[in-house]
């Protein structure tokens, strides 16, 4: 990352990223691996440089987090889903067969036997 206006080095047009970018081309010349590259980026221009924060102290929250999140997310459907299906089950059974007072069916018995 551009240190100076925070954004990828690929294609960031300041002046800083063009010096990150020879700093980086003298350590490739050098002969340095990636990881010492970006030791080496840190140690001069601080942890800014990294797209990616370091996974420990406070940043281990950037990585920890969201996931931490999507599991949350998913156990309370996976406890509510069946209690939202089970309420729903109740609630259509309580309705295709709505309970009349006996009085009630035994006029009904008396009005279909009429009809027959």
């Amino acid at each position: 990352m551009c240190v100076a206006c925070h954004t990828p080095l690929a294609v960031s047009e300041s002046p800083q990223a063009n010096a990150e970018r020879d700093f980086i081309r003298s350590l490739i010349a050098r002969g340095e691996t990636k990881s010492q590259i970006k030791q080496a980026l840190v140690a001069q221009y601080g942890d800014a440089v990294l797209a990616l924060p370091r996974a420990h102290g406070f940043n281990l929250i950037v990585y920890v987090l969201p996931p931490a999140v999507v599991a949350a997310g998913l156990v309370a459907l996976a406890i509510t889903l069946p209690r939202w299906r089970r309420r729903t089950r109740v609630t259509n059974a309580d309705t295709t067969k709505p309970a009349i007072a006996p009085a009630d069916a035994r006029r009904l018995e008396q009005d279909l036997a009429r009809f027959d």
